[in-house]
């Protein structure tokens, strides 16, 4: 597994009985992970002090409850980069910290590179891979189909300081702006994409991660330079595993370039048991 180590303003403290107590920049806060299905005992009375806590509902999605008075919005900070976080009512803050061993991946061969990058940033969210490979030196095209997301990247670039970087901002479906830049023959020399597990089109159409994604790997190849520098794909989806994402890239890509194709869980270190929370896969094919 490859652990996201290197933070000081994110922590996992403790995590039982399907919860995680985490601080976000010293503010405590207990969520849900479905992950977490051992039942030990609390390890510390942190637990009690969590200033917001969200409650699954049976009918499904849930709700915060806030035991302290929080601000709607606060910053956080990962090396170079700021972070707004910000709780939705989907349980989630705006940022995936695990994301942070693929964002000093991403920027560490970027930066290697010798010469100029051009990255697209499919299922882009609040861009936290956006800002990390734009920090590096490299052009971005950030794509979400979800314009409150996008405006939240271009609030967090510039929180980072990063406003005057080389970012097209863009909402948009994913899928189709892939077509489109390959009919314009528009090339990227390196593709991120977390695509989400489920959900619907603006027409109605249905995306599932485990019938649909091979199709966009190949569909998203088209859109490589002739030499690519790396394609990182990631999933939350439990029954896509890493080996499973390998397969398919080496598969698509490795015919096309050569390379090669590195995958595994990546998580965060729990503090209070010394182990690690798993938190989802990443595949990455690179040239070398």
């Amino acid at each position: 597994m490859r652990t996201a180590e290197s933070w000081n303003d994110y922590r996992i403290i403790d995590a039982s009985c399907g919860e995680k107590l985490e601080s976000w920049g010293g503010r405590l806060l207990v969520r849900p992970d479905p992950q977490i299905i051992w039942k030990t005992e609390h390890k510390t009375d942190l637990w009690e002090k969590a200033d917001a806590v969200y409650h699954r509902s049976s009918r499904g999605g849930g709700e915060w409850e806030f035991k302290r008075k929080l601000p709607e919005s606060w910053k956080i900070g990962y090396k170079d980069l700021k972070f707004i976080i910000r709780p939705t009512g989907f349980k989630h803050t705006g940022l995936f910290p695990e994301q942070a061993v693929n964002w000093d991946y991403m920027s560490q061969k970027i930066r290697a590179a010798g010469r100029p990058i051009k990255v697209l940033n499919l299922f882009a969210y609040t861009g936290g891979a956006t800002l990390a490979c734009a920090a590096a030196g490299a052009q971005v095209s950030h794509i979400d189909a979800s314009k409150g997301m996008v405006q939240w990247a271009r609030d967090n670039a510039a929180a980072s300081g990063l406003s005057d970087r080389p970012v097209r901002w863009l909402t948009d479906d994913c899928e189709k702006f892939v077509r489109r830049e390959i009919r314009r023959e528009n090339r990227y020399d390196a593709i991120v994409m977390d695509p989400p597990s489920y959900g619907r089109g603006p027409g109605g159409e249905v995306w599932k991660l485990e019938d649909n994604i091979y199709d966009l790997v190949k569909l998203c190849a088209g859109a490589l330079s002739d030499d690519p520098l790396f394609f990182l794909l990631n999933s939350y989806t439990t029954g896509l595993s890493h080996s499973v994402m390998a397969y398919i890239l080496s598969e698509i890509l490795t015919p096309l370039f050569g390379g090669n194709v590195t995958a595994d869980e990546i998580g965060i270190p729990v503090e209070k048991s010394g182990m690690c929370l798993p938190c989802g896969s990443t595949a990455i094919w690179s040239r070398g």
